[in-house]
């Protein structure tokens, strides 16, 4: 369907950065890193002050840790890529690859390693990535409005780490399914997780706040997702490659789609326990707490029950189920675009009240005044974009993406520093956010 000869391109629309790259491994690798180059120098310098500001620790802590633990972990062919990032970016090699490995790196291995070389700090959480992260939803069947597959996500994070979300990639590879995902430059995996193939798979995610548990000889998450992405031709076939020799790093809830059969599937791995759930007529969210019981209860730790809690991700998890109840029979893309963008506080019982508790995340409105907002109150933390596709639209490597928040509402940095200056070491890290419209993308014919 997709004859491909089109050369490497760049285009910037919208907030967004859209990027073609095709053929052997370094290849495709290069044409990333000259088309990316400021941003992934930017990206990285941003990661490092992060990562020092969050443990203490020089960034070539987690360098020497990629090094250790990923090199013989990632096959030929990735590695090649990830050297044609490099070069063509004119960045360090084993920055790229730390820079790949962040979230296996500072959500996993850095907890996993503190408490075993520092008692004194044991079950001290990295601080800088705790329970708020994504809200999406994935439908079928007699859930959505003609039965086709819906699926809509937003990627929530600290503003200053989701001003690099905003790659679109379409990439063509030698082998392998074609691929159609939100990114981050340097990365060669989504990483905030919303992919389209060739193959006719959906995929995108949630992250499970507040696992434990780690495995320094498996291989990462960054690495697993994209080879599974690239070759798996079903859901079954993504999440056997996605499991194959797990590190437990990055542990998140899946929601997967087939167009070829309408099926739709939540898929969780953690170390030592999986769930999964499939169904051709339903209805699957995720909300940063684990579905699976052995999973939640004991891979991860809380200091409150997240599942239930309202006041927590509790919230999200709520108001999906009322969505659903309200929406059932009519969900199509242009509604999932208000689904994902909803500020119903379900705590408060109140109509547009964007906060840490609202599918469309705002932890920066938030006052905290009844807990649950992540570091306290008025944390420049929430939804950084929006996402949505349906069967049809996969099949032709098409999505709907919004920069920024997606109910549109802009972000002035500055602004917001001046009147709450405690932020102000993110000052120089942290960009404005105009209001974007939603816009389709599809691959490069």
């Amino acid at each position: 369907m997709f004859e491909q000869s089109t050369p490497a391109l760049r285009r910037d629309q919208a907030g967004w950065i859209f990027v073609h790259i095709e053929g052997a491994p370094y290849e495709r690798g290069l044409q990333h890193g000259q088309l990316l180059a400021r941003e992934i120098n930017s990206a990285i310098r941003t990661a490092q002050y992060l990562a020092k500001w969050d443990t203490g620790e020089e960034f070539d802590t987690f360098v020497n840790a990629a090094i250790d633990q990923f090199t013989d972990r990632v096959d030929d062919e990735f590695t090649a890529e990830m050297r044609g990032i490099a070069d063509g970016a004119q960045v360090p090699y084993e920055q790229v690859l730390a820079w790949n490995g962040y979230m296996d790196l500072l959500q996993s291995w850095w907890p996993a390693h503190v408490s075993q070389t520092r008692p004194q700090l044991a079950g001290k959480p990295w601080r800088g990535r705790l329970g708020h992260h994504c809200s999406a939803f994935i439908a079928t069947g007699s859930a959505t409005r003609d039965g086709r597959i819906v699926m809509a996500h937003n990627s929530w994070d600290r503003y200053a780490a989701g001003d690099a979300f905003n790659v679109i990639f379409d990439i063509v590879p030698e082998e392998g399914n074609r691929i159609l995902m939100q990114g981050l430059p340097g990365c060669i995996s989504s990483l905030t997780d919303f992919w389209i193939t060739s193959a006719g798979l959906m995929v995108t995610e949630t992250t499970i706040s507040n696992f434990v548990g780690y495995n320094t000889c498996g291989s990462p998450e960054f690495y697993r997702s994209r080879k599974a992405t690239q070759y798996a031709d079903s859901i079954g076939s993504w999440c056997e490659r996605f499991a194959i020799d797990n590190n437990g790093g990055y542990v998140n809830s899946w929601l997967l789609g087939d167009t070829k059969t309408g099926e739709i599937a939540r898929y969780e791995l953690g170390l030592h326990y999986s769930g999964f759930e499939i169904t051709k007529d339903g209805f699957y969210s995720g909300f940063n707490t684990a579905n699976d019981l052995k999973i939640r209860n004991q891979e991860c730790i809380s200091e409150g029950d997240d599942y239930n809690d309202v006041r927590r991700n509790g919230a999200r998890r709520l108001r999906w189920m009322q969505l659903l109840e309200k929406h059932r029979g009519q969900i199509d893309a242009e509604l999932a675009k208000e689904m994902i963008a909803d500020h119903y506080d379900v705590y408060l019982d109140r109509d547009d009240h964007p906060s840490s508790r609202t599918l469309c995340g705002h932890l920066e409105l938030d006052d905290a005044r009844f807990g649950g907002a992540d570091h306290g109150p008025f944390n420049p933390w929430g939804a950084n974009d929006g996402k949505v596709v349906d069967s049809n639209m996969a099949i032709q490597l098409e999505l709907w993406a919004r920069w920024g928040h997606p109910c549109g509402r802009p972000f002035d940095a500055q602004a917001f520093m001046r009147r709450h200056p405690q932020w102000n070491w993110l000052n120089g890290y942290m960009r404005d956010r105009a209001s974007q419209p939603w816009t389709l993308f599809d691959a490069v014919r």
